[in-house]
């Protein structure tokens, strides 16, 4: 059993329900005082985490004492994975140890390789981050993973491992098995970025292009309570098992919302096609109101930090997909300023991200699901911490129907 127990079931079942009255509460004094917030909880601090922040009026952010933008800078993947399950960076013997161990849990159980090609055919619509939900879940049964509950911190951290090594090879077979080609093995000999690349397209990925995408996967690693981080800490609080918990942070990334930008952006590049189309183009969009996607974020009211770092990749890459984007870009900023005065949008994290992943050989249905195979880390090490609380989320919400109680109506008697 976990050293801090959950909190009770969400029913009266603590000692003193039998002093409590017999009548429910009217609305005008509810039992449990009730608070107002903000639409979509903006702003409303829910937990406390040692993980990282997001300081959006600055445009930085961070994991735990690093800025996120220096270890994508400066590490691999495994050392900032390491560092936000264990909480520290790697030396060389942990780097080692812990290398070997994300490497081995690489492989998938033979009851999730049998049954792939059926969720690949099943989830073709929804594409392999639809599939991955149920994959996961099935791989989380097939390696045995338990409650949260009913586990301790060592074993829940070996599921956490497990799952976060299993969701680049899941996705990569189911990617591959809708394309009609034969999934590729894992190698152990390569390093968590440029395996995943090599398993999409079956190709050993070259320096430049391995580091560019590692880089990327760093930089979305977490990024504070975000919808799907949330919902993965929501599902975590109940003592689910690990991969319950990922099953429903992977849905809400699903949404176009939240994940499915990255692809969009690189559309709507596609759309505008040439530089002299850019301007009319831009102008008739953002005067019909509609949403130029790539641009502005709910946190940040400056640059964002991922973007800034992106473009510099893209820069370094070169070509004219480049040159387009950064084109598009100062347009689409100026067009803004002058149509919407006073209002700070700037390019987000997907408008950058799409042309990296593009020029790094990833194809556009593998966007999304690639920031789930870096997000995964992530929203495990907010399940951990969230698994250390005593206190189920339980939030309350404000009945706006028909007035209650009202006389059941009659049955009208059958002719």
């Amino acid at each position: 059993m976990p050293t801090t127990p959950l909190a009770q079931a969400d029913t009266a079942s603590t000692a003193t329900a039998s002093t409590a009255p017999t009548a429910p509460a009217s609305p005008a004094s509810p039992a449990i005082h009730a608070h107002d917030v903000p639409r979509g909880l903006k702003g409303v601090v829910v937990a406390e985490t040692a993980l990282g922040d997001v300081r959006g009026t600055e445009g930085f952010y961070h994991y735990r004492q690093y800025s996120a933008v220096d270890l994508a800078e400066t590490r691999g993947f495994e050392d900032v994975w390491h560092l936000m399950l264990h909480g520290t960076l790697p030396d060389a013997a942990q780097r080692a140890a812990f290398t070997a161990r994300t490497t081995e849990a690489r492989s998938l159980p033979p009851a999730v390789r049998d049954v792939l090609p059926a969720i690949a055919r099943a989830g073709a619509s929804g594409g392999p981050l639809a599939g991955l939900r149920t994959a996961l879940s099935l791989a989380g049964a097939a390696s045995g993973f338990q409650p949260l509950y009913d586990i301790d911190r060592g074993q829940r951290l070996d599921d956490a491992v497990t799952a976060c090594a299993l969701v680049p090879t899941l996705l990569a077979a189911l990617h591959r098995l809708g394309r009609g080609l034969e999934p590729v093995e894992p190698r152990p000999d390569l390093p968590y970025a440029a395996n995943y690349l090599y398993m999409v397209t079956g190709s050993e990925p070259d320096a430049v292009r391995a580091r560019a995408v590692e880089r990327y996967l760093v930089s979305t690693v977490d990024h504070g309570f975000n919808a799907s981080t949330f919902t993965a800490r929501v599902i975590a609080s109940t003592g689910a098992d690990l991969a319950g918990c990922l099953a429903g942070a992977i849905g809400a990334l699903s949404g176009p919302l939240h994940g499915g930008a990255p692809s969009r952006a690189l559309d709507t590049l596609d759309a505008i096609g040439t530089v002299d189309r850019i301007d009319p183009w831009i102008r008739e969009h953002v005067l019909a109101g509609d949403r130029i996607m790539g641009f502005g974020h709910p946190v940040y009211r400056t640059e964002d930090p991922r973007s800034r770092m992106l473009k510099a990749i893209a820069q370094e890459m070169g070509g004219p997909l480049v040159d387009f984007a950064v084109t598009v870009e100062e347009r689409v900023e100026a067009i803004l300023a002058e149509l919407k005065p006073g209002r700070e949008l700037h390019t987000n994290v997907e408008f950058y991200a799409g042309v990296v992943m593009e020029l790094s050989g990833l194809p556009r249905e593998m966007f999304t699901p690639t920031f789930a195979a870096a997000r995964a880390v992530g929203w495990s090490a907010n399940i951990l911490e969230q698994a250390e609380d005593s206190k189920i989320i339980r939030p309350a919400a404000r009945y706006v129907g028909p007035p209650a109680p009202q006389p059941v109506p009659q049955p009208v008697p059958e002719a």
